[in-house]
């Protein structure tokens, strides 16, 4: 896998680059602002893209602007962003051009060698994962009109694991009940939300979506 990187901390940025390596991740590129950034991308044509919502000379949502020049200049390219805080606005706006392969993470998760490598890995398999504070603050601030305010409270949690990108078995193990319950939750969840009954990955997507844009 061949990885490129946008991130202004040189630390972090240094950190990523040791931490990716130790993988057997080739960093083709390691830079700190959009225009490096979308530079790189089109010279290296890397298999993934991990940037840094806020970069130079805004640092506002410079990063988010270039992830979605780079999936439009590259269709498909899985990009897993990072961001210091939980910014439920910009976790959307990286899905407006569409969820699969794409990823948001708190910085706090680089620590969590672990887990953070999962969630690269997830967004290279076409996966959409969301970081599960993120998915926790936009729990509490749905709507009293949002469909998802209609699922019952076991169904709220798998769709919480669903957006974090996890599989039926995952989502299994996690709440340690049955894959065969995972599904049937998982039809209602797509019943309630009004999609088409049915356990594909393009539904999941549009589950996912639903929660988190509603």
């Amino acid at each position: 896998m061949r990885v490129v990187i946008a991130e202004d901390d040189t630390l972090l940025r240094e950190g990523l680059v040791l931490l990716l390596g130790t993988e057997g991740i080739e960093v083709a590129a390691a830079v700190d602002n959009a225009d490096d950034f979308l530079a790189a991308v089109s010279a290296e044509r890397p298999d993934a893209a991990v940037v840094d919502v806020r970069l130079p000379p805004g640092f506002t949502d410079e990063g988010i602007a270039a992830a979605a020049a780079a999936r439009r200049e590259r269709p498909g390219l899985p990009v897993l962003v990072l961001s210091a805080y939980v910014e439920d606005s910009y976790a959307t706006e990286l899905l407006a051009g569409g969820a699969d392969g794409v990823g948001y993470l708190l910085k706090e998760r680089v620590g969590k060698v672990e887990q953070f490598l999962d969630a690269l890995h997830r967004v290279v398999a076409g996966g959409t994962v969301m970081d599960p504070e993120v998915v926790s603050q936009l729990m509490v601030r749905r709507r009293s009109d949002d469909p998802v305010r209609t699922l019952t409270p076991r169904e709220r949690e798998v769709l919480a694991l669903m957006a974090e990108g996890l599989a039926n078995p995952d989502i299994a193990d996690r709440l340690v009940v049955t894959e065969t319950a995972v599904s049937k939750h998982i039809r209602n969840i797509f019943a309630k939300l009004g999609l088409a009954q049915g356990d594909t990955g393009h539904r999941r997507v549009l589950a996912v979506l639903a929660y988190l844009r509603s």
